[in-house]
């Protein structure tokens, strides 16, 4: 018995300390729209010895925010795992990531793309430079990953999108986006401008890494397959997949660990490059 007894103390000890990542809630000040916003930053197990780690970016969906990754997606043991830190910023309500061309008071692609990365670069121990930095969201911010990585990629070497809204033009009453570029018979060209599979064009192809993948009964889905399409027609390298599934944390807690894991891989590559 007693034997048993310390057999199942050391099985707690190990459980308990299998995950030493550290977590911490910071405030980062928007000057593009004069507030103050907040995100998690994951820390993996032996940062502090560490001397430039890349960085990961997760945004959220449609009505969630800087939580939601941590407490119903557990994306946070995913630092341990692959050695990198993990930043999940608050991206708004509704915001779609965007600049707003008609309400100068959502400004979060200049949020996101500049001044969370000026602040997580100042603060911690990253290699700030786009070869150590990805960029991935869900849904609402499956559009914004892919939509910031094209707009900006002299910031991110890679970019992922899990059930994406990859091309917003099908549906034009929907998730407040008309708030910030306007109805789509009133401004129409806003729509084309500013949906993530009009701008391929942008890429140039094997410059940025991307991953997307999408769930077979997700609302999503073809609008996925139809980015997918225009990818291959353009040239532009990357990897795209397709599983059973919906639009929903099953899904997601499942799709974060294939789209990190393959950071990870484009990471490891940047720094054999590097090291030659």
């Amino acid at each position: 018995m007693k034997k048993l007894f310390a057999l199942l103390f050391t099985f707690v000890l190990v459980s308990s300390s299998a995950w030493a990542f550290k977590r911490e809630i910071v405030t980062i000040h928007s000057d593009a729209m004069n507030k103050d916003i907040n995100a998690t930053v994951i820390l993996p197990d032996g940062y502090r010895k560490a001397k430039n780690l890349p960085t990961v970016y997760l945004l959220h969906g449609f009505s969630d925010n800087y939580k939601e990754w941590d407490e119903l997606g557990k994306a946070a043991t995913l630092a341990d795992t692959h050695n990198l830190i993990i930043v999940m910023t608050d991206g708004g309500y509704d915001s779609w990531y965007w600049d707003s061309p008609v309400n100068p008071q959502n400004k979060y692609e200049t949020f996101i793309a500049k001044e969370v990365v000026a602040y997580i670069d100042s603060h911690y121990k990253t290699l700030a430079d786009r070869t150590g930095r990805a960029i991935a969201g869900l849904s609402m911010g499956g559009h914004g990953a892919l939509y910031l990585a094209i707009r900006h990629q002299d910031t991110y070497g890679a970019a992922g999108s899990m059930s994406g809204g990859v091309d917003i033009r099908p549906f034009p009453k929907n998730w407040g986006m008309s708030k910030w570029i306007g109805t789509i018979d009133e401004n129409p060209q806003h729509w084309e401008n500013y949906t993530v599979t009009n701008m391929i064009d942008l890429l140039k192809p094997g410059h940025t890494q991307l991953i997307i993948d999408c769930g077979t009964d997700d609302f999503f889905f073809k609008v996925n397959c139809q980015l997918h399409e225009k990818l291959l027609k353009a040239g532009i390298p990357h990897d795209f997949y397709v599983r059973p599934g919906a639009h929903n944390w099953n899904y997601w807690r499942n799709s974060v660990k294939f789209q990190i894991l393959f950071f990870s891989n484009y990471f490891e590559s940047q720094k054999t490059q590097n090291n030659k």
